[in-house]
């Protein structure tokens, strides 16, 4: 039977994905594993390959259209067969994957069927994008969709833009607070400002999904999370002396280290010494980690990735120098999966080689800090005598989440940060 090819679930937070660019044709034979397209998420473009083997039948959608999850890309034929009728998103049996807070509500282990939902218009007539659950708890509760506003990739309505729903927007009666019984009605978002309109010469550039989603969640983080900012200087000099040393002994061909490799294992050793900066809010609790899931922030074409290395505290420094490399090369050229961008508990954003002194950064949600790391520079200085003289100096801030991590302990991390920086033999240990 036909074989549906849609577009799939590549990243944990993905409602939709475009359509790049086909890999394949109409007639060509493809076995599985078999790369079919480019697909860009929300956070990379990777590539889409084959569940099934057969001969492409047909592709339904264009190269840079966007398409939601469990909607049908092309079609696979087995020897014979004919081009069926293309069914309605996610046909042929497959399941769309749920995703962002809708995939909260369901079963990971055991996704739910696609559940038919009539397609909300607007006033005009026109579509309303909505997930799934987002229809579904629409129609169980009344809610008019074309009056509420969603915040999902490119205004999309999703499962937390119907919680507390104005009165207007729904057919049953208004939410009550108290005993008085007095209407309570969403706070209303302010109006964004337009930007200037665009004169002659300009350039209107439609965001990417990657794009739209960190705005939307950099937004968020800037809005929901109450940061706040330590800096400290360090005495660089020891640890340039022994990258030069160690760099001096490797034989040609040989893994070179980079100021950045001390930097990201002095973050994972410091978060080891300082659990509770490994940690995140949820709620009405705080999850402290166990383990350093590194996430180290890499920018590439059309936006910033954060892929991780995993338990970094346990890894030696050659072991994250190597780590870092090969994440680096593969999001550079698109080939990271998507489990390689999920779970991190700590970022380090490291601006130092752009020729940046000094910055702050904004958190990684649901992270609870982020380290900025500026350049290592000439800088006055006074020694131990108390003459001023020339040294090697680097500034490292971290952004926290008050909700987690309160300014002692932000501190209680920066000088142990410090002390592997300035005596950096003890990270060969």
């Amino acid at each position: 039977m036909p074989n549906f090819v849609t577009m799939p679930k590549l990243s944990d937070t993905m409602t939709e994905g475009t359509l790049v660019k086909w890999l394949v044709g109409v007639g060509d034979k493809v076995d599985v594993g078999d790369p079919l397209a480019e697909v860009e998420t929300d956070k990379a473009t990777m590539e889409m390959v084959a569940f099934d083997e057969g001969t492409v039948g047909a592709l339904y959608v264009d190269e840079g259209t966007k398409a939601p999850l469990g909607e049908n890309l092309a079609v696979l034929l087995d020897d014979g067969e004919s081009l069926p009728e293309q069914p309605g998103a996610g046909g042929g049996g497959a399941t769309a994957t749920p995703s962002g807070d809708d995939a909260a509500a369901a079963d990971p282990a055991n996704p739910p069927a696609p559940t038919p939902t009539p397609a909300a218009t607007g006033p005009a007539g026109g579509r309303i994008k909505a997930s799934p659950l987002a229809k579904k708890i629409a129609a169980a509760e009344g809610i008019d969709l074309a009056r509420v506003s969603g915040s999902g990739p490119g205004g999309r309505i999703v499962k937390r833009d119907l919680e507390g729903a104005p009165a207007s927007a729904a057919g049953g009666a208004p939410p009550v607070s108290g005993s008085a019984g007095a209407a309570v009605s969403a706070p209303t978002p302010p109006a964004a400002v337009p930007a200037a309109p665009a004169a002659e010469g300009d350039q209107r550039i439609p965001l990417s999904g990657m794009r739209a989603v960190i705005a939307e969640r950099l937004l968020a983080s800037k809005t929901q999370i109450p940061h706040f900012y330590l800096h400290v200087e360090v005495d660089a000099a020891p640890l340039m002396t022994l990258r030069k040393q160690a760099n001096a002994a490797v034989e040609d061909g040989g893994n070179k280290f980079t100021v950045n490799d001390f930097v990201l294992k002095a973050a994972a050793n410091a978060a080891a010494a300082v659990p509770a900066v490994n940690a995140s809010f949820d709620g009405d609790a705080i999850i402290q980690y166990s383990s350093v899931q590194l996430a180290v922030a890499i920018a590439i074409e059309d936006g910033l990735v954060t892929p991780v290395i995993r338990d970094a505290q346990t890894k030696s420094l050659l072991e994250i120098s190597l780590a870092v490399k090969d994440l680096a090369a593969r999001a550079k050229s698109k080939r990271l999966s998507p489990d390689e961008f999920a779970g991190g508990t700590l970022t380090v954003s490291n601006l130092g080689g752009y020729g940046i002194d000094r910055f702050d950064a904004i958190i990684n949600p649901p992270q609870s800090m982020i380290l900025a790391v500026g350049s290592v520079a000439k800088r006055p200085v006074v020694d131990a005598a108390g003459d001023i003289v020339a040294g090697l100096r680097m500034d490292i801030g971290i952004s926290g989440d008050h909700r987690v991590v309160d300014g002692a302990v932000g501190a209680q991390y920066l000088a142990e940060f410090r002390k592997l920086i300035e005596n950096p033999a003890s990270m060969l240990l």
